[in-house]
Protein backbone atom coordinates (compact mmCIF):
# COMPACT_ATOMS: atom_id res chain seq x y z
CA UNK A 1 0.00 0.00 0.00
CA UNK A 2 0.93 3.74 -0.71
CA UNK A 3 2.19 5.10 2.56
CA UNK A 4 1.15 8.50 1.41
CA UNK A 5 -2.27 7.84 1.29
CA UNK A 6 -3.80 10.35 3.72
CA UNK A 7 -7.18 8.39 4.08
CA UNK A 8 -7.94 4.84 3.81
CA UNK A 9 -9.63 2.08 5.95
CA UNK A 10 -9.60 -1.45 4.68
CA UNK A 11 -12.65 -3.40 3.51
CA UNK A 12 -12.15 -6.10 5.95
CA UNK A 13 -12.76 -3.44 8.79
CA UNK A 14 -16.54 -2.71 7.75
CA UNK A 15 -17.45 -6.09 6.62
CA UNK A 16 -15.67 -9.02 8.19
CA UNK A 17 -14.91 -6.57 11.72
CA UNK A 18 -17.91 -5.40 12.27
CA UNK A 19 -19.25 -8.68 11.86
CA UNK A 20 -17.26 -10.85 14.26
CA UNK A 21 -16.73 -8.19 16.33
CA UNK A 22 -13.03 -6.87 16.10
CA UNK A 23 -13.88 -3.83 14.87
CA UNK A 24 -15.96 -0.14 15.88
CA UNK A 25 -19.30 -0.31 13.87
CA UNK A 26 -19.14 3.22 14.04
CA UNK A 27 -18.11 5.02 10.76
CA UNK A 28 -17.67 8.28 11.90
CA UNK A 29 -15.58 8.84 14.80
CA UNK A 30 -16.68 12.29 15.78
CA UNK A 31 -19.98 10.34 16.57
CA UNK A 32 -17.79 8.14 19.80
CA UNK A 33 -17.73 9.63 23.22
CA UNK A 34 -14.19 10.14 23.36
CA UNK A 35 -14.50 11.82 26.54
CA UNK A 36 -14.87 8.03 28.13
CA UNK A 37 -12.06 6.74 25.69
CA UNK A 38 -9.41 9.30 26.86
CA UNK A 39 -10.65 8.84 30.78
CA UNK A 40 -9.36 4.98 30.11
CA UNK A 41 -6.58 5.13 27.90
CA UNK A 42 -3.46 3.72 28.88
CA UNK A 43 -1.46 5.98 27.02
CA UNK A 44 -2.83 9.90 26.66
CA UNK A 45 -4.03 11.23 23.63
CA UNK A 46 -5.55 13.96 21.86
CA UNK A 47 -8.67 14.65 20.26
CA UNK A 48 -8.89 17.25 17.24
CA UNK A 49 -12.30 18.54 15.87
CA UNK A 50 -13.59 15.17 17.25
CA UNK A 51 -11.19 12.91 15.65
CA UNK A 52 -8.43 11.19 17.85
CA UNK A 53 -5.19 11.44 17.10
CA UNK A 54 -2.13 8.97 17.67
CA UNK A 55 0.35 9.62 20.48
CA UNK A 56 3.02 7.93 18.36
CA UNK A 57 4.70 9.35 14.99
CA UNK A 58 2.73 9.89 11.91
CA UNK A 59 1.96 6.80 10.03
CA UNK A 60 1.20 8.22 6.50
CA UNK A 61 -2.66 7.86 6.77
CA UNK A 62 -4.13 10.79 8.64
CA UNK A 63 -7.55 9.95 8.24
CA UNK A 64 -9.27 6.37 8.59
CA UNK A 65 -8.57 2.94 10.22
CA UNK A 66 -5.87 1.18 7.85
CA UNK A 67 -6.10 -2.41 8.72
CA UNK A 68 -7.14 -1.81 12.74
CA UNK A 69 -10.91 -2.08 14.08
CA UNK A 70 -11.08 0.14 17.11
CA UNK A 71 -10.75 3.82 17.11
CA UNK A 72 -8.21 5.61 18.98
CA UNK A 73 -6.18 3.09 21.31
CA UNK A 74 -6.32 -0.80 21.25
CA UNK A 75 -4.75 -2.59 24.14
CA UNK A 76 -3.08 -5.32 23.94
CA UNK A 77 -0.61 -8.05 26.24
CA UNK A 78 1.62 -9.64 24.61
CA UNK A 79 4.01 -12.47 26.77
CA UNK A 80 7.69 -12.41 26.55
CA UNK A 81 8.61 -15.67 27.96
CA UNK A 82 12.36 -16.57 28.31
CA UNK A 83 14.54 -19.29 29.29
CA UNK A 84 18.49 -19.55 29.79
CA UNK A 85 19.97 -23.13 28.96
CA UNK A 86 22.69 -25.25 30.36
CA UNK A 87 25.37 -23.34 27.64
CA UNK A 88 24.04 -19.84 28.67
CA UNK A 89 21.97 -19.01 25.57
CA UNK A 90 18.53 -17.47 26.01
CA UNK A 91 15.51 -18.26 24.35
CA UNK A 92 12.44 -16.82 23.33
CA UNK A 93 8.99 -18.17 22.56
CA UNK A 94 7.58 -16.61 19.47
CA UNK A 95 4.82 -17.46 16.86
CA UNK A 96 4.62 -17.07 12.73
CA UNK A 97 1.67 -14.91 12.36
CA UNK A 98 -0.73 -16.02 10.27
CA UNK A 99 -1.47 -13.22 8.38
CA UNK A 100 1.92 -12.95 7.08
CA UNK A 101 3.47 -10.09 8.86
CA UNK A 102 6.04 -12.22 10.48
CA UNK A 103 6.96 -13.46 13.61
CA UNK A 104 6.06 -12.19 16.77
CA UNK A 105 5.44 -12.67 19.91
CA UNK A 106 2.13 -14.01 21.72
CA UNK A 107 -0.18 -11.79 22.80
CA UNK A 108 -3.67 -10.20 21.59
CA UNK A 109 -6.53 -7.59 22.51
CA UNK A 110 -6.77 -7.18 26.43
CA UNK A 111 -10.60 -8.21 27.02
CA UNK A 112 -12.93 -5.45 28.63
CA UNK A 113 -12.18 -5.90 32.75
CA UNK A 114 -9.41 -8.74 32.08
CA UNK A 115 -6.19 -7.49 33.38
CA UNK A 116 -2.95 -7.54 30.72
CA UNK A 117 -1.08 -9.82 32.82
CA UNK A 118 -3.95 -12.44 32.73
CA UNK A 119 -4.77 -11.05 29.13
CA UNK A 120 -0.90 -12.42 28.20
CA UNK A 121 -1.47 -15.65 30.00
CA UNK A 122 -4.44 -16.58 27.94
CA UNK A 123 -3.11 -15.72 24.87
CA UNK A 124 -0.10 -17.23 25.59
CA UNK A 125 -2.43 -20.59 26.11
CA UNK A 126 -3.83 -20.14 23.25
CA UNK A 127 -1.52 -19.81 20.79
CA UNK A 128 1.50 -21.47 21.52
CA UNK A 129 -0.55 -24.24 24.37
CA UNK A 130 2.16 -23.17 26.94
CA UNK A 131 -0.32 -22.36 30.41
CA UNK A 132 1.96 -20.32 32.79
CA UNK A 133 -1.04 -19.30 34.96
CA UNK A 134 0.57 -20.30 38.00
CA UNK A 135 4.49 -18.17 36.64
CA UNK A 136 5.65 -15.44 38.40
CA UNK A 137 4.92 -12.36 35.69
CA UNK A 138 6.45 -8.82 35.37
CA UNK A 139 4.24 -6.28 34.19
CA UNK A 140 5.87 -2.76 32.97
CA UNK A 141 4.35 0.39 31.91
CA UNK A 142 2.04 -0.19 28.51
CA UNK A 143 3.84 1.49 25.43
CA UNK A 144 2.76 2.65 22.19
CA UNK A 145 4.16 0.11 19.06
CA UNK A 146 4.42 0.89 15.92
CA UNK A 147 2.11 -1.20 14.16
CA UNK A 148 2.31 -1.44 10.05
CA UNK A 149 -1.75 -2.03 10.33
CA UNK A 150 -1.93 1.36 12.16
CA UNK A 151 -3.29 4.85 11.06
CA UNK A 152 -3.24 8.46 12.90
CA UNK A 153 -6.63 7.30 13.66
CA UNK A 154 -6.03 4.17 14.74
CA UNK A 155 -3.26 2.50 16.57
CA UNK A 156 -2.27 -0.29 19.57
CA UNK A 157 -0.95 -0.06 22.86
CA UNK A 158 0.82 -2.95 24.16
CA UNK A 159 1.52 -4.36 27.88
CA UNK A 160 4.70 -6.33 27.67
CA UNK A 161 4.25 -8.86 30.18
CA UNK A 162 7.80 -11.07 31.07
CA UNK A 163 7.71 -14.04 32.69
CA UNK A 164 11.51 -15.84 32.53
CA UNK A 165 11.70 -19.72 33.45
CA UNK A 166 15.18 -19.93 34.64
CA UNK A 167 17.81 -22.10 33.31
CA UNK A 168 16.63 -25.37 31.98
CA UNK A 169 18.29 -28.16 29.16
CA UNK A 170 17.75 -27.42 25.63
CA UNK A 171 15.86 -30.34 25.74
CA UNK A 172 13.74 -29.65 28.27
CA UNK A 173 12.22 -26.27 27.18
CA UNK A 174 8.49 -26.83 27.52
CA UNK A 175 7.23 -27.63 24.23
CA UNK A 176 4.77 -24.69 22.04
CA UNK A 177 2.90 -25.45 19.27
CA UNK A 178 1.24 -22.96 16.84
CA UNK A 179 -2.77 -22.38 17.44
CA UNK A 180 -5.55 -19.80 16.94
CA UNK A 181 -4.14 -17.16 14.98
CA UNK A 182 -0.45 -18.36 15.20
CA UNK A 183 0.63 -20.36 11.84
CA UNK A 184 3.52 -21.89 14.13
CA UNK A 185 5.16 -21.52 17.47
CA UNK A 186 8.61 -22.07 18.54
CA UNK A 187 11.41 -21.43 20.98
CA UNK A 188 14.04 -19.01 19.34
CA UNK A 189 17.28 -18.25 20.33
CA UNK A 190 17.85 -14.64 21.33
CA UNK A 191 21.11 -13.79 23.06
CA UNK A 192 20.54 -10.59 21.49
CA UNK A 193 18.56 -8.78 19.12
CA UNK A 194 20.63 -9.71 16.46
CA UNK A 195 21.08 -13.32 17.21
CA UNK A 196 17.01 -13.53 17.50
CA UNK A 197 16.84 -12.23 13.87
CA UNK A 198 19.86 -13.97 12.59
CA UNK A 199 18.06 -17.36 13.68
CA UNK A 200 14.21 -16.66 12.53
CA UNK A 201 15.91 -15.85 9.13
CA UNK A 202 18.45 -19.28 9.48
CA UNK A 203 15.81 -21.52 10.93
CA UNK A 204 12.18 -20.33 9.22
CA UNK A 205 13.33 -17.74 6.92
CA UNK A 206 11.40 -15.65 8.77
CA UNK A 207 11.35 -11.12 10.15
CA UNK A 208 10.45 -10.00 13.04
CA UNK A 209 7.10 -8.45 13.24
CA UNK A 210 7.29 -4.91 12.38
CA UNK A 211 5.57 -3.64 15.81
CA UNK A 212 7.61 -5.74 18.04
CA UNK A 213 11.41 -4.54 16.56
CA UNK A 214 11.85 -1.97 19.04
CA UNK A 215 10.27 -4.09 22.13
CA UNK A 216 12.55 -6.76 21.39
CA UNK A 217 15.28 -4.62 21.08
CA UNK A 218 15.09 -3.30 24.46
CA UNK A 219 13.93 -6.61 25.70
CA UNK A 220 16.93 -8.79 24.77
CA UNK A 221 19.27 -5.54 25.98
CA UNK A 222 18.13 -5.97 29.37
CA UNK A 223 18.89 -8.55 31.91
CA UNK A 224 16.35 -11.36 32.32
CA UNK A 225 13.89 -11.22 35.48
CA UNK A 226 13.54 -13.34 38.35
CA UNK A 227 12.70 -17.17 36.92
CA UNK A 228 9.26 -17.90 37.31
CA UNK A 229 7.59 -18.87 40.94
CA UNK A 230 10.43 -16.45 42.42
CA UNK A 231 9.80 -12.74 43.68
CA UNK A 232 11.96 -9.83 44.32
Amino acid sequence: MNQTTRTYTHPDVLTTGVRDGWADPETDPTRIDWAVRQAAAAIPFAVVDGRPVSPGAPTGIRYGRNELGHWGEQVCADALVTATDEHGHRWLVMVERGDGHGWAIPGGTVDPGEEPADAAVRELAEETGLDLGEAHWQVPPARYVPDPRASDEAWMVTVPARCHLGTLARADLPAVTGADDAKRAAWVRADSYTTLTASLKATYGGRVFAAHEDLLRDLLDRPAPTPAGERR
